[in-house]
């Protein structure tokens, strides 16, 4: 027994001695702050939604270019990534392609193995990622093809049906019982998932940083609030009772995307199986930036992000989590979607943002991360629109290639490594 005594004692002390432990490489929330082996873990990442697709061996896979990319990023001090799971259903003109679930619990598994190996490489550079599954708009499928999979009727394409048609459509998704069930099969097959080249199980793979609920979740008007707590509850619980390793984040607008009810997007974030908060900031679609006078309009979009920003960060106080800003952009200075546009302003949009990140660091406060929208790094967009055939960049291709997208080339890199720096000395 005094040997049992001994042994158990030395281990304690090892742990208080900060030793690190095989859970020590999931990042964490301690205390309010993120925490991976032992020390802080703060970031500056990409979106870089296609990455899967590009890992596959299939159509628009490209792995050469995506270890070009990652390789790339990884030279610039870039270690988080935010991607897409995968697409869901058939092809419309406004819908990413392929589809990793083509039909209910039917998968692409070229693209499976996409994921695998996107995983593979990213766990090679130590670099880590969040994953989201569900989607509001049509471009991955996401609300839309889950009705229409329900029985709800085809599922409308705002492009050409109509904004309206689509907002009152997707607004039946909350309340769709069917919708629910499938989605939950969803989640529970990729989170069981082990990887084919790897052999490690998603739920024990480092490289994962935080599962999300969905890309920009809302409930589609107000009746469907208290849906909308019920379904991001639902989803986070059965996420934590199959993974106990991984985070669960919500991939929230904010209190923009809740209906504009701050207590709805405090209350979904409040849940202890949600580990932090997310919000994304868009000035041109929420009217804060004239596209046609970017540079006159620029201080204005700044300074309404600030005030949404310390809105945020007072709810991530009260709840002592972090936050991350898991989305946002701006367009070129003259609204041109070539790499000869100057960025200028966004480098000015950005710096701004990253300044309050090291502001709040430096501080004590809870302003984490942040993954810019998007990385286009070394695609050519061949067409303003994408067509069968392009290289995807970081515009979904029913947005113009180009609008938001960093390329490689942009002078934008080396003002995102100059932040990284910064904050990597904190």
């Amino acid at each position: 027994m005094r040997k049992i005594l001994i042994i158990a004692a030395f281990l304690a002390a090892l742990v208080s001695c900060g030793m690190a432990t095989s859970t020590d490489k999931f990042v964490k929330v301690i205390d309010g702050q993120f925490i991976r082996n032992g020390k802080p873990y703060r970031y500056i990442g990409f979106n870089f939604w296609h990455a899967g697709i590009l890992g596959s061996e299939g159509v628009n896979g490209d792995r050469e270019r995506l270890l070009k990319e990652l390789d790339f990023l990884q030279s610039a001090g870039v270690n988080n990534l935010r991607v897409m799971i995968g697409a869901d259903g058939p092809v419309t003109p406004a819908k990413v392609r392929p589809s990793l679930q083509t039909q209910p619990g039917v998968y692409n598994d070229t693209l499976l193995t996409g994921l695998d190996y996107l995983l593979q490489e990213l766990n090679k550079r130590e670099m880590m990622v969040v994953l989201f599954f569900n989607n509001t708009w049509e471009w991955t499928g996401g609300y839309s093809q889950y009705l229409e999979w329900a029985g709800y009727g085809k599922a409308p394409v705002p492009v050409v049906d109509g904004w309206p048609v689509f907002q009152e459509y997707v607004g039946r998704y909350m309340s769709c019982v069917a919708c629910d069930s499938l989605f939950k099969a969803h989640v529970t097959f990729i989170v069981n998932r082990v990887n084919s080249l790897t052999g490690v199980p998603y739920k024990e793979d480092p490289a994962i940083m935080s599962w999300q609920i969905a890309n920009e979740p809302r409930p589609m008007g107000a009746q469907n609030k208290r849906l909308y707590e019920h379904f991001i509850t639902s989803t986070a619980g059965l996420i934590k009772s199959l993974d106990k390793n991984h985070m669960v984040s919500v991939g929230s607008e904010g209190i923009y995307g809740s209906e504009n009810d701050p207590d709805l997007y405090r209350n979904v974030h409040a849940l202890d199986n949600i580990d932090y908060l997310t919000c994304h900031i868009w000035p041109k679609n929420w009217m804060w930036l004239n596209p046609s006078d970017i540079p006159g309009s620029l201080q204005q979009a700044i300074a309404n992000t600030n005030d949404y920003i310390d809105t945020h960060l007072t709810v991530a106080g009260m709840l002592n989590k972090p936050l991350v800003i898991s989305e946002f952009g701006l367009p070129r200075d003259n609204h041109k979607y070539s790499r000869e546009d100057p960025v200028t302003c966004r480098n000015a949009y950005y710096s701004n943002i990253y300044e309050r990140m090291l502001e709040s660091l430096r501080s004590g406060g809870k302003f984490a991360g942040c993954n810019m929208w998007a990385w286009g790094g070394f695609a050519r967009p061949d067409n303003v629109f994408w067509q069968e055939g392009d290289e995807y960049c970081g515009d979904p291709i029913q947005e113009e290639q180009g609008l938001n997208s960093v390329f490689a080339e942009d002078d934008t890199v080396d003002l995102i490594k100059k932040y990284i720096q910064l904050i990597n000395e904190l």
